[in-house]
């Protein structure tokens, strides 16, 4: 089989590797089509603190069920599903308490074992999600990215009377956009220097003036001349420069939530008195904790629309292209789909 591997920083390529088998427990998928994370960026330049070289990346994917292992139903074959990254021990505080995805012993697919940029891999059958017909398989493929999104709100909760900001209108802010409208019919505000991601924030359901081009306007103003008084009450960093963290402690109303998602290594100079004065929440959220059910869910309610993010769908064997598009074109690219079928 062919599959993409990052053999160290900054140097990958398509490789022909051996079939895996499923274990017991396992099932193998053929995968249809992977989405390309930012995270795969940081892994291929060796800027990902957890991976383990050489990896056979991915984590957003979806494909059919090949063949299963010991203990796993033959009936699933044949199954289009959607596979969670996230794979936990089950009994360490964090799994007891329901928190496995921050698992003391955590694996990720595509991070510390093999994943999903593969023709085909071997997946945990409890973490391969069956996906109903009526649901494209583009849309399946980035399921991921919206269970984040889910996992960020639910660490957050989201409130009717909330005013939300969110910063940045890549994949993550796109995807929390996404949410907070169209689950929780709340006014969200999101704010970016690219007009063309701005462009997509309208797709994903923002309307005109809760669009904020940082490049034109400072936020503070924008947000006051937008009827703002007092502040934002939710708050999402989805772009994570320390920077950001500070303003939206300044920005934030009091009792205001602010969701940080993201690995920044560089710290951010918050002044203690200012979330005591306000008394804000910070909530961390990191992967998602078994949020697939609830998103496919969504998906096939026509709640979310994946589809909106999808700007490109390119042969895996163009990995490498594929790569250089999403780091150096930010205004034409978005999400973008690796095809595993395609001839």
């Amino acid at each position: 089989m062919l599959s993409v591997v990052v053999d160290r920083p900054n140097s990958m390529g398509v490789r022909e590797m051996p079939m895996p088998a499923p274990a017991a427990g396992e099932l193998r998928v053929r995968v249809r089509y992977a989405g390309i994370c930012g995270s795969d960026l940081h892994i291929f330049h060796g800027k990902n603190p957890f991976v383990s070289y050489p990896r056979i990346i991915g984590h957003e994917f979806v494909g059919r069920v090949e063949s299963v292992g010991a203990g796993v139903d033959a009936s699933r074959i044949g199954e289009t599903v959607a596979v969670d990254p996230v794979i936990s021990c089950g009994r360490c505080h964090a799994c007891a308490i329901g928190r496995r995805n921050v698992c003391r012993h955590l694996t990720v697919l595509g991070v510390h074992r093999d994943g999903g940029f593969s023709e085909y891999v071997c997946v945990p059958a409890a973490n391969a999600y069956r996906i109903p017909p009526e649901i494209a398989d583009t849309c399946a493929a980035i399921v991921e990215p919206f269970a984040v999104a889910a996992n960020a709100t639910a660490r957050t909760g989201v409130l009717p009377s909330d005013v939300a900001l969110i910063y940045g209108a890549g994949t993550v802010g796109l995807t929390l956009l996404q949410v907070l409208k169209r689950v929780y019919g709340i006014r969200a505000f999101i704010t970016d220097r690219l007009g063309e991601r701005l462009e997509l924030a309208r797709k994903c359901g923002a309307a005109d003036d809760e669009v904020i081009n940082a490049a034109t306007e400072t936020l503070p103003d924008a947000l006051q001349r937008r009827g703002v008084d007092g502040g934002p009450t939710l708050i999402f960093d989805a772009v994570c420069h320390p920077s950001i963290l500070e303003e939206a402690v300044r920005l934030a109303a009091p009792a205001a939530r602010i969701g940080v998602l993201g690995f920044s290594s560089e710290p951010s100079s918050i002044v203690q008195a200012e979330l005591t004065k306000k008394e804000l929440t910070l909530c961390a959220s990191r992967l998602n904790c078994a949020m697939f059910p609830q998103v496919i869910e969504w998906i096939g309610a026509g709640l979310v629309h994946p589809e909106h993010i999808v700007t490109h769908k390119v042969d895996f064997r163009d990995v490498a292209q594929a790569f250089d598009l999403a780091e150096r074109n930010p205004r034409e690219s978005c999400k973008i789909l690796l095809d595993f079928a395609a001839e």
